[in-house]
């Protein structure tokens, strides 16, 4: 279906791809997996036309194009599903499904009622409950993905290019999505298949490449494969694959939700408390609140109802600059939108919370602002060529290290942590986990938002569960199941499992 040979691809001098050829057959799903920065976001680009290599050939369908851009890849159907949404929040969500289906010209009118039916379709066969007419600006991460997947599924797809699909999805979506991708394998499709996802790439992969440095390292059958073998040869050393041991005694309590509410942001009520020293979980399904209790939290939407107690003292949290005042942090879950300002250097995205004291006489203080960046950079180990560069440059591990500076660079004593690994690969990720663990030993509150089921287990102490809006229970980390997390996150048989929190 869809082939490259020998692909070479540099910028700026810097080696994107050496010598890489990779195929997808019909009716198979190929794997392409490493760590970030291996070359697998340069790939993509090149088979769907976003980019044109340095050397190389590319075949679709047996055919060799010496020009591929990504109008051509559209009509030869190959359709792209990013880590990110590509699509038009103001506009609702049969017309962004439109887009990659219907064919406009001068004189043709809009059939709205076929359009709407169309996306009707599409958004049932990902079983999505969605009404054509919702404005996607309105949408959260996961829902506005699904919509993505379903304007490329209208799109007649014949080589579909999924990178990195399930990172903003529930447990429920992600088994959805799969069962969806075995079906497309099924009719025909051949589906090229990107994840930091272990576990999905063993279950639903037929080959799996692995690309390290730029370079193709392994082509092999996954069946072939066990997870400490992969991992080995993404990353070209050994990393631990298990979470690393919780040590240290439960402090005070730093930061207490006590019925807490807000209309704005969809919290009921909420009741939490978050001790020095210590890994809240908090987990749930897609629009259980996760998120929106988080913003509450940093003064981002304000609690209209309930009390907030800073060390045991009351508290009003009005603005993200109070929470930053009472030694709150945040890092969001959407690192490119929210997180980082990829535009600007790592120096100014470390600094960007705390330039206040970096000012003198209306002036900011550059060799302070760099001493500061350079600190972090060494601490948290982000590989950057200098503090000067732009943050977009980095790999996505490396901008989750420099929004994670950002904060730490305030001094906070309560950090909330919004799907932290996101996105990034098995060595970056253990990276994170060593440093929530080492935050946790020096004193920190920390509270972290987690769609993944074994990191919840693997980090918390405790794991608060979120259902509609309100806190369906907490648990501790010795009666914590998948079964228990579930079960509450559904609200089956949540009575017998509520701990106070």
């Amino acid at each position: 279906m869809l082939s490259a040979r020998e692909l070479d691809k540099s910028f700026g001098g810097v080696k994107a791809l050496a010598q890489v050829s990779f195929e997808v057959l019909a009716g198979e799903v190929h794997a392409l997996v490493g760590e970030n920065g291996a070359g697998k976001s340069t790939l993509i680009k090149i088979l769907s036309g976003a980019c044109r290599p340095d050397r190389g050939v590319l075949e679709v369908m047996g055919r060799a194009f010496e020009r591929h851009d990504p109008q051509r890849a559209r009509s030869l159907g190959i359709q792209v599903i990013h880590q990110q949404p590509a699509l038009l929040p103001d506009l609702s969500v049969a017309e962004n499904i439109a887009f990659g289906s219907e064919l406009g010209h001068p004189l043709r009118r809009v059939d709205w009622a076929q359009r709407r039916r169309r996306a009707r379709e599409l958004l049932d066969r990902l079983g999505v409950a969605l009404s054509p007419d919702a404005a996607v600006g309105q949408l959260g991460a996961a829902h506005k993905q699904l919509v993505e997947i379903a304007r490329a599924l209208g799109g007649e797809a014949r080589v579909l290019i999924l990178d990195e699909p399930t990172a903003s999805l529930s447990t429920p979506e992600v088994r959805r999505l799969l069962q969806i991708v075995a079906e497309l394998r099924a009719q025909g499709l051949g589906i090229v298949y990107v994840s930091h996802r272990l576990e999905e790439v063993f279950e639903i992969a037929d080959r799996v490449t692995v690309l390290r440095d730029g370079a193709v390292v392994a082509v092999r059958r996954a069946a072939a494969l066990d997870r400490d073998t992969l991992i080995g040869l993404m990353v070209g050393r050994e990393v631990a694959t298990a979470f690393p041991a919780r040590v240290g005694a439960r402090g005070p309590a730093l930061l207490e939700a006590r019925g807490v509410g807000c209309a704005a942001g969809g919290i009921a009520e909420a009741s939490l408390t978050l001790h020095a020293g210590e890994i809240v979980g908090l987990f749930g399904l897609v629009d259980s609140g996760r998120t929106e209790l988080a913003r509450v939290l940093f003064g981002v939407t304000p609690a209209d109802r309930g009390v907030l107690l800073r060390r045991g003292t009351p508290v009003r949290i009005g603005s993200p600059r109070a929470a930053v005042a009472h030694g709150i942090a945040h890092v969001p879950e959407d690192r490119r939108q929210h997180g980082v300002i990829a535009e600007m250097s790592v120096a100014a995205n470390t600094t960007l919370a705390m330039l206040s004291r970096l000012g003198r006489g209306g002036f900011l203080d550059r060799a302070a602002e760099e001493g500061i960046a350079a600190a972090y950079v060494a601490r948290l180990a982000i590989k950057t060529p200098s503090i000067h560069a732009e943050v977009a440059t980095l790999s996505g591990g490396n901008q989750q290290k420099v929004a994670l500076a950002r904060w730490l660079a305030t001094e906070p004593q309560v950090l909330i942590l919004d799907e932290p690994t996101q996105g990034i690969d098995v060595g970056a990720r253990a990276e994170i986990h060593a440093l929530m663990n080492d935050l946790a030993a020096r004193g920190l509150a920390l509270l972290m938002i987690s769609s993944d089921l074994p990191e919840i287990l693997g980090m918390s102490d405790r794991i608060a569960v979120m259902r509609a809006g309100r806190i369906a229970g907490v648990l501790e980390r010795t009666e914590a199941t998948p079964t228990s997390l579930m079960s509450l996150a559904l609200g089956t048989a949540a009575r017998d499992l509520t701990r106070a929190g």
